[in-house]
């Protein structure tokens, strides 16, 4: 699919987009440009990638409408990843969400209708259903754009289609290295609440679920990866227990602070709406909820008499090991370790 293509990630240098540039580029594409609006980011992300060709980095910021529309000059498919991901600063700078996560979503789908754009997809979050906070609410909007966009785009063939994710494991926004340096250096974690509950995915399989949306997507559809669920206070055991083992700080030498929910925080996230439910489509690893503009294929209708919620007796609860396991697999925690010590 991707061989010979033209392809362009927004956001490429975080690191859910640097895993899936990687990925990308052993399709070999014709070209893969990363348009990210950190200088340093793009930087390191060359001196680390020196060889390969295909490599393309833009400076810019989807808020550009102009600079997005340049960058996506001949290409086939878009990833959009660029995004204002963390919840308290959403919170603190509601209306720089929006610009970023829908203005900026919504000048993606402008650029890519412009370039005669083949597909585009849209990387979402759980915190879109049912938002409490700033960050779930403008991407529910853009979830919206999205699916909105295979109605009014007339004769444009671009395909319009969405991700939702949940945490991701060892990512910028995943509390795993936060809590490994607060380890580090001060021989403490602080929490929120040790009963929450959240959906975790890797890098790896975020990167695969990228990969088989934009494959399939017939547009307006959003694919949810099915996802274990980690309890707050498991993560916490397997953190400690991997530091006790690997860099010789004891358990009892560590204190926690659970300091309470911050503004806008759920304890138990969800992965689909109670609306959803009932027109949600079923294949071994996703879910896939179709829009009017969208017929399913290769999958069975299923109705879950569940909310999908991390809470729900349907869910997958990791145990510490397992916990420990993915931990190790998938992030070098010397990357942010010795560092800091």
């Amino acid at each position: 699919m991707f061989e010979g293509k033209k392809i362009l990630v927004t956001g490429g240098t975080g690191s859910i987009g640097k895993a899936l540039v990687d990925i990308l580029l052993t399709f070999d594409p014709a070209v893969v440009r990363i348009l990210s609006r950190d200088e340093n980011k793009q930087f390191e992300m060359q001196e680390e990638r020196k060889v390969q060709k295909e490599l393309r980095f833009l400076l810019g910021d989807v808020r550009d409408k102009e600079r997005l529309s340049y960058a996506m000059k001949d290409i086939d498919y878009v990833f959009h990843l660029a995004a204002l991901k963390h919840v308290p600063a959403c919170e603190y700078n509601p209306f720089e969400a929006v610009r970023t996560n829908v203005i900026g979503s919504q000048n993606v789908i402008e650029a890519a209708l412009e370039n005669k754009v083949k597909k585009v997809l849209f990387s979402s979050s759980d915190k879109a259903i049912s938002p409490t906070n700033t960050m779930g609410a403008s991407k529910l909007i853009a979830e919206k754009l999205f699916v909105s966009a295979n109605s009014y785009k007339g004769n444009h063939k671009t395909v319009f289609s969405s991700v939702r994710f949940g945490n991701v494991i060892g990512s910028r926004g995943s509390v795993i290295p936060l809590f490994f340096k607060k380890i580090m250096k001060e021989k403490k974690i602080t929490v929120t609440d040790l009963k929450m509950k959240r959906f975790m995915m890797s890098q790896t399989e975020a990167c695969s679920l990228m990969l088989d949306a934009l494959r399939i997507a017939k547009g307006g559809e959003i694919f949810v990866l099915k996802m274990p669920v980690v309890q707050l206070n498991d993560l916490v055991e397997a953190i400690i227990s991997i530091v006790e083992e690997k860099f010789n700080i004891l358990k009892d030498e560590i204190y926690i602070e659970e300091i309470g929910l911050r503004p806008g925080e759920k304890v138990v996230e969800e992965l689909l709406m109670n609306e959803e439910i009932p027109l949600v489509y079923e294949k071994d690893n996703m879910f896939i909820i179709p829009s009017d503009y969208t017929k399913v294929e290769d999958a069975s209708k299923t109705v879950k008499s569940v909310h999908y919620r991390a809470d729900c007796l349907a869910c997958n609860q990791l145990a510490v090991k397992d916990i420990k396991n993915i931990i190790l697999k998938e992030v070098n925690l010397l990357d942010f370790l010795w560092s800091d010590r």
